[in-house]
């Protein structure tokens, strides 16, 4: 939306637009035989009607329902004018159109249209790096700029990735549907590394003033809900469980004013319990059935977390050995530096900056600005403050998101100040 109002009523249609947008967008996708562009343009419209209509007329009892009629009334209008379709002619007018009906409306045995626009975005007839950047803009409504630095991407590469891939979508007729049960296992992998990244996009904002964007996280942790209850395999189970577990600690990541706290620092006391007792429950679930895969295990790693009553109870030997296996089963430099963290708690700083720099030198994760905050905070702890203040400094330049960026700065004026004295 690009209408800026100061009216109680159109901030409500701004909060209706965060939480409603993109469900109203899947709806309309579906009404609109699969025609993502119309979709765009009808949503944009219906909530631009809003803004002159609930002023006058009050809110509806149903806004998303509003919406998604009037949004296909103003698609209806926008082909008429356009002439797209011969047979425009035999579509109802304003006033009979059935969008409003129950029917219409409705989910299908499925229950959720953005579960079928998920599974569309993660066709694989697209490229895997067109399933993400489409799904983070047309399921989750990211710009172009979130995508791209969720990438490590130029902007224009992104919106060139997002516009091939609905261009191959319309052309190559791919259907607006969640895949039958036979061919449904061979698409999940896709849809689980979507469904993570948009939670990390909102665990862990790639950018901005706040850590956390939680509507994210929580249509994430929604959407495989579905699909587990669609299809509950192990590693289906074991997403959830991750995701309720590092969820579980949101609350204790950042301070009032939205600084952010260190897992070791934070009060545990403010972790959600009952979502803890969930996704422990998950990973047993998962670990009984013998078919562990790379996010159950990593969900077993979260369980560790969560179970230890303080950050000095912490099995680190466990985690290290979790690791070990993640690791084996599915390597990459990611998995390898947060493995070196783990040794640095259970074996020492110094065993742990050995693999970190030994990472640094095979060239892997030089522009992750992670990696030079983990060494850094390694050489603090070992007294190497030259060398703690250089890592933060490259920390520092590669950081997008504001609150790491000031936890960063901090650290490193705390440094200075010590060397100092």
């Amino acid at each position: 939306m690009t209408r800026k109002e100061t009216t109680p009523l159109s901030r409500h249609v701004d909060g209706i637009y965060r939480t409603e947008s993109r469900r109203v967008f899947a709806t309309l996708v579906r009404l609109l035989d699969g025609d993502f562009d119309l979709a765009e343009e009808a949503l944009h419209d219906a909530f631009r009607a809003a803004l002159e209509q609930w002023p006058r007329e009050g809110l509806p009892d149903s806004p998303r329902a509003w919406l998604v009629s009037v949004g296909r009334f103003k698609a209806i209008d926008r082909r008429r004018r356009a002439a797209r379709f011969a047979a425009l002619d035999e579509m109802p007018e304003p006033g009979c159109d059935d969008a409003d009906d129950p029917a219409v409306l409705a989910d299908d045995d499925i229950g959720d249209d953005r579960l079928r626009l998920i599974f569309t975005c993660c066709h694989p007839a697209l490229s895997p790096e067109a399933q993400v950047a489409l799904t983070l803009r047309e399921v989750c409504g990211l710009t172009t700029e979130e995508i791209a630095r969720a990438f490590l991407s130029a902007p224009a590469t992104v919106a060139q990735r997002i516009v091939r891939a609905k261009t191959k979508i319309r052309n190559a007729g791919i259907p607006y549907e969640v895949p039958s049960q036979v061919n449904l296992p061979e698409r999940l992998d896709s849809v689980l590394r979507v469904i993570y990244l948009v939670f990390n996009e909102g665990y862990a904002a790639s950018g901005g003033n706040a850590l956390t964007r939680h509507e994210l996280s929580d249509e994430a942790i929604r959407l495989a809900r579905l699909l587990a209850s669609l299809l509950p395999e192990a590693e289906i189970l074991g997403l959830l469980a991750l995701m309720l577990l590092h969820e579980s600690r949101r609350s204790a990541r950042t301070t009032p004013d939205g600084d952010l706290i260190l897992l070791e620092d934070q009060d545990r006391s403010r972790w959600d319990a009952a979502l803890i007792a969930e996704g422990q429950a998950l990973v047993d679930a998962v670990w009984s059935t013998r078919r562990v895969g790379p996010y159950s295990l990593q969900a077993a790693i979260a369980a560790v977390h969560g179970g230890a009553s303080e950050a000095a109870a912490t099995d680190w030997a466990r985690i290290v050995s979790l690791y070990d296996l993640l690791e084996r089963l599915e390597p990459s430099p990611v998995v390898a530096l947060n493995r070196a963290v783990a040794v640095a708690m259970h074996d020492g700083p110094a065993a742990g900056l050995a693999l970190i720099d030994a990472l640094l030198q095979r060239g892997e994760l030089t522009d992750y600005h992670l990696t030079h905050a983990a060494r850094a905070d390694l050489n603090r702890r070992l007294g190497q403050v030259e060398q703690a203040c250089a890592a933060y400094e490259q920390a520092l330049a590669l950081a997008k998101q504001a609150p790491e960026r000031l936890f960063l700065e901090r650290r490193l004026a705390e440094l200075h100040a010590a060397a100092s004295d």
